[in-house]
């Protein structure tokens, strides 16, 4: 189930710092939270987060998928889209970044326009997945704006190993001679690998 889709549950037990509680970060200066007037987030946008906070009994809780929703919507998690996101949730901006800094599918500097995850954890590794991977970033090498390419430690597809994920869809199993043809396909605008494509089985976060 994507961050975007899914719901979850807060612990009473658990402890929580003070600062927390207010979208902030322990042992940080205290930050504003800046005003939705301030950021002139785009309404879709404000709508959307605001139609994720809806599903989490804590606000703060839809922060991966308010997060994913700025990326989809600027290529990557930009200042000024965690900015916005900030607003609607009522949390500070660090308290974002702090999250956005530690999930790997998260960016928060630019990337290519094509994202390309690799999987090279075990089941992919023992059936070629580093070979897959140095073949994509052969191909693709220096054309940075239009891609990114990346190893993954694990997309939970061992079924297809070894196999990757290319603009949040799953391929597989995959030779590493294909990752030449998927770039050229990305180049080109047309449909990638169509007979490796699971077209029902999105990346995390995909809607």
């Amino acid at each position: 189930m994507s961050p975007v889709d899914g719901a979850g549950r807060s612990n009473p037990n658990l402890p929580v710092d003070p600062a927390v509680n207010q979208g902030r970060i322990p042992g940080r200066a205290e930050e504003e939270i800046p005003e939705l007037h301030e950021v002139d987030c785009p309404p879709e946008l404000a709508e959307r987060i605001e139609t994720l906070m809806g599903r989490y009994p804590d606000r703060r809780s839809a922060s991966i998928p308010a997060l994913w929703a700025v990326q989809e919507r600027y290529g990557w998690c930009t200042p000024e889209g965690i900015r916005q996101a900030a607003a609607v949730m009522r949390v500070t901006p660090a308290y974002l970044e702090s999250v956005a800094s530690f999930y790997d599918l998260l960016h928060t500097e630019p990337v290519g326009t094509h994202r390309i995850e690799v999987c090279t954890n075990i089941s992919c590794w023992m059936r070629g997945g580093d070979r897959l991977l140095d073949a994509f970033k052969a191909a693709a090498e220096g054309d940075d704006a239009n891609f990114f390419v990346t190893g993954f430690e694990c997309l939970g597809a061992c079924d297809i190993a070894p196999m990757a994920s290319i603009d949040q869809r799953y391929y597989g199993p995959l030779e590493a001679a294909e990752a030449g043809v998927a770039i050229e396909q990305l180049r080109a605008g047309d449909e990638v690998l169509p007979e490796k494509a699971l077209a029902k089985r999105g990346l995390a976060g995909d809607r």
